[in-house]
């Protein structure tokens, strides 16, 4: 049996300034569709750079006590676009303009002007340095169907479901390459699950499961409600009970859902009993550190609805958003809140 309360992160981690020159996420102009900051070197020195930063990245977390790290996505511009530039099928050159995350925004975004393929490997590299330079396991993560077809405007396939597959068997080829070196985890990230329950009901599910076909590692989809960014609203639409209810039926077997920065309720939780939960208790879209007895109190209110051995403890969604040292002492109050919990449960 698992201990309750074991830690993660989801993905992505603040760049050092030496390595990125990113766009304020505050000023609203951040793109992961085409536009947004850029690296502070090119050529040998960024991949030397890239990997000092993912050293430093898996130091910080191993030293806050995170007990499945990841490479906090040191390499990619973009959680998504770094593999969809690398299908055939997508265009990153003529980009388009396209309505995303339910309305939510208008987007530079690529589009899909062909039949969608994996041409080779992606990170396949990135999996094995992390591993080789961990001494926990470790997750790496790769962009879901639904997620990719609302960030792409398809000028191919000219139906979602069917533009959704083609992506899933991309990606399932190469989740099933990264298997093959042994992650503990692959986490498909799916934040338009909850802009979208009728399209999750209706074909997300089926892309998910999809992606996950072969796979021995433990698999996660990440659901959350997109970045915050000032002066855009971010609605938190009502979807988590018919989503996870939806999500119970998956394949999957882990759920990395967003708690904290939208208060819901844990009792949520009932919806989805046979999946080991990531329970958001950490706010990426505030730089307020929270307390670890805040965060105890969060995991040991879904311990009431859940068995504590099927939650982690995780932040609501990547912290790329926030400084560094943030970053960093939010991940060491969730570790001690986690422990806190533990001992209470």
């Amino acid at each position: 049996m698992a201990e309750p309360f074991l830690t993660t992160v989801v993905g992505s981690m603040p760049k050092p300034p030496w390595l990125y020159s990113q766009v304020s996420f505050d000023s609203g102009e951040t793109d992961h569709h085409g536009h947004g900051g850029d690296w502070a070197l090119q050529g040998p020195e960024l991949a030397e750079a890239q990997d000092d930063a993912t050293r430093l990245v898996i130091r910080d977390q191993e030293r806050a006590g995170i007990d499945i790290i990841s490479d906090g996505e040191q390499r990619r511009k973009s959680y998504m676009t770094y593999i969809t530039t690398r299908l055939e099928g997508m265009d990153y050159e003529t980009l388009g303009e396209k309505w995303i995350r339910d309305g939510r925004r208008l987007a530079v975004v690529g589009r899909c002007t062909g039949p969608v393929r994996r041409k080779g490997p992606i990170l396949d590299d990135h999996l094995r340095f992390l591993m080789s330079h961990a001494a926990v396991p470790v997750k790496i993560t790769l962009p879901g169907p639904m997620t990719v077809v609302d960030s792409v405007a398809d000028a191919f396939y000219g139906n979602e479901r069917t533009f959704a597959m083609a992506i899933a068997e991309a990606i399932n080829e190469e989740a099933r390459a990264l298997d093959m070196l042994g992650p503990a985890v692959i986490q498909f990230d799916e934040p338009v699950f909850s802009r979208y329950p009728e399209k999750v009901a209706d074909w997300g599910i089926e892309a998910l499961d999809r992606c996950l076909e072969g796979l021995n590692a433990q698999t996660a989809v990440h659901v959350c409600y997109s970045y915050p960014i000032a002066g855009l609203e971010r609605p938190i639409k009502p979807s988590y009970p018919a989503i996870l209810a939806e999500l119970e039926k998956s394949k999957v077997d882990q759920l990395a859902l967003e708690f904290e920065a939208p208060g819901l309720d844990p009792a949520l939780l009932t919806n989805c009993p046979s999946k080991t939960v990531l329970f958001g208790c950490i706010d990426n879209g505030n730089e307020g550190v929270e307390s670890p007895e805040h965060i105890a109190d969060r995991l040991l209110a879904a311990a009431r609805h859940h068995p504590p051995e099927m939650i982690q403890a995780a932040p609501d969604c990547g912290l790329v958003t926030l400084a560094g040292p943030v970053a960093r002492a939010k991940l060491a109050a969730m570790v001690e809140g986690a422990r806190m919990a533990r001992e209470r449960v």
